[in-house]
Formats: structure tokens, sequence, C-alpha cells
């Protein structure tokens, strides 16, 4: 009983904790008074972009996502389906990255070329329509990983409310939950140049076999996975409690059929199983500190 009793208390704490970071945020948003939203549709820009209408109102909001082949599909038709379900209108805005040689070198700073062709473009697109204030859904979890993006983002002056009220991504998923938000369980889901190895060249072509790929994953019923572009390998990942399905009949000889014939010459899974930033996992800390 006392266990119970604890862990209920603990919950009600963290809940109040949470609720004071929610409060915190708000007073953040309050303060622009109206701001230009860099959307994806995932958990965190999703649960931004609900705070400031409800914050701020619809009218004082432009939502804007950055379009290119390193967004698939599936991710701009969730990004179209939030917007909507929040009623605001969706401003799609092609990206460029693709022809910056830094960009498809895909160094250890990619993801700092790509945030830098995203946010830049949107920044400009807000202030010509008088939006000084363009904000992004980091969250106070982002700190911890290595995240050149995060210069992009300070470089630009781009407002990080989420993680300025120190809400981190289970505080995001848990209020999102509350606030009925169709995104608080979904994955995680980076964009596709994330799944290239470093130093393999980005091209168009890749990043199409990249969402293919896991387009595939996704229609066989799996819900967390990478598919990891190592040149002629493809290097599956899903969580361990998901090998024994992936590698049973007749989806291991689906999916690696499906896989050869877009491109791949060899197919493989990762035997640690699913892992957000594995391919972080081979920088040594100075290439790690090239950008931080």
């Amino acid at each position: 009983m006392k266990n119970t009793h604890k862990k209920q208390r603990n919950t009600r704490l963290y809940y109040e904790l949470i609720l004071k970071k929610y409060d915190a945020l708000k007073t953040l948003l309050g303060e622009y008074g109206k701001v230009s939203v860099a959307f994806s549709g995932g958990v965190d820009s999703s649960f931004l972009l609900k705070a400031c209408a409800d914050t701020l109102g619809t009218d004082n909001i432009l939502v804007c996502i950055g379009v290119s082949p390193s967004l698939a599909q599936h991710q701009l038709s969730q990004a179209r389906d939030m917007a909507k379900l929040v009623g605001v209108k969706l401003i799609e805005l092609p990206l460029d990255e693709l022809d910056d040689p830094n960009y498809q070198r895909n160094k250890v700073d990619r993801c700092f070329h790509c945030k830098s062709h995203q946010f830049r473009t949107i920044q400009e697109y807000a202030k010509n329509r008088g939006f000084e204030y363009t904000l992004c859904g980091a969250n106070f979890d982002d700190k911890d990983d290595y995240r050149p993006g995060n210069i992009a983002v300070k470089s630009l002056g781009i407002g990080t409310p989420l993680m300025d009220a120190e809400l981190t991504k289970p505080d995001i998923r848990t209020l999102s939950k509350e606030l009925n938000l169709p995104t608080a369980e979904i994955p995680a889901s980076p964009c596709l140049a994330s799944r290239m190895a470093y130093g393999e060249s980005i091209t168009e072509e890749k990043l199409n076999q990249v969402e293919q790929a896991e387009d595939v994953l996704r229609s066989l019923g799996f819900v967390e996975f990478r598919v990891r572009h190592h040149g002629n390998i493809a290097r599956i990942e899903v969580p361990a409690a998901d090998i024994k399905r992936i590698v049973s009949e007749p989806t291991r000889q689906q999916i690696v059929e499906r896989l050869k014939s877009f491109g791949f010459g060899y197919i493989s899974l990762d035997l640690q199983g699913f892992r957000s930033g594995s391919l972080n996992e081979t920088l040594s800390q100075e290439e790690k500190m090239t950008r931080e």
C-alpha cells in the first residue's frame, strides 16, 4: 500500500511540475505576440503549434514547412493533417539544400547546413510578411545530444521556447495526450538525410531509396525503425522486440526482395536494435566538437 501511495504521489508531483513548465511556455509565447513556426508535423513542433494557437490565436501564427527530397511524403501528409486539425494554413516552402556542396558532402556538420537552409528560408518568408520571430520545436533534451543543427538555430536567432521552458520529450508527450494531439505517441522521425552514413554523398536518388525502403517496413506494420544507407548496403534497425518478427517468413523475404528492387545490393539487420542517432556512434569526441 505504501508503494502505491508513493507512486501516486510521485505521479501527482510530476504532473504538477510539467503543468508549471507549460504555464512558463505560455508566458514565453505571450511575450512574442505573433510568430512563425518552423513546422515538421512531429511530436515537438505539433505541440508547439498547438500551444501557440491556444496562447496567441491562429491569426497571429504563420506555419511553414520546408519541402525537399529529404522530407518523406508521409511526414508531409502528417504535417498537413496536423495543421488542419489546429485550424491553420500550412505554407509549404521549397528548399534548395541539395544545391549546397557542404550539405551534399554529408560531413559531421551536415545538419548545420540543412537547418541553416530550412530556417533561413522560413525566417525570410515570415519577416517579409510581418512576422519578426520564428520558433522551432527544439526541446530541453536536445541540449544533451550531438546536434549541429542547434548551432544554426542560435546563429539565426530562432526561438526555442520548449527548450527555454525546460520541457523534455516525455513532458511533451504527456502534455500532448492531455491536449488530445494525435502526435502524442508517434515515434520520432528526423529527415531522410539522417539515414546516410557520414561521408556518403547525399543525392535525391539515395533519399528516395531510403524513403521507399522505410515505406515497405511501415506497410508491414512496423512502427519504430530506421533504414540506414551505407552505399550498397541497407542496414535496418528495429526494436529488439521486433527482430524475431522481421526475420520470420514471409516478412524477411518480402523485405529483401523489395529493398533490392530499389537498388540496394545487400540487406542487413542491426542486432543492436533500433536507437536514435546510431550513426553518431562512430564519431570521435573531437568530431562532435566540430560545430559545438
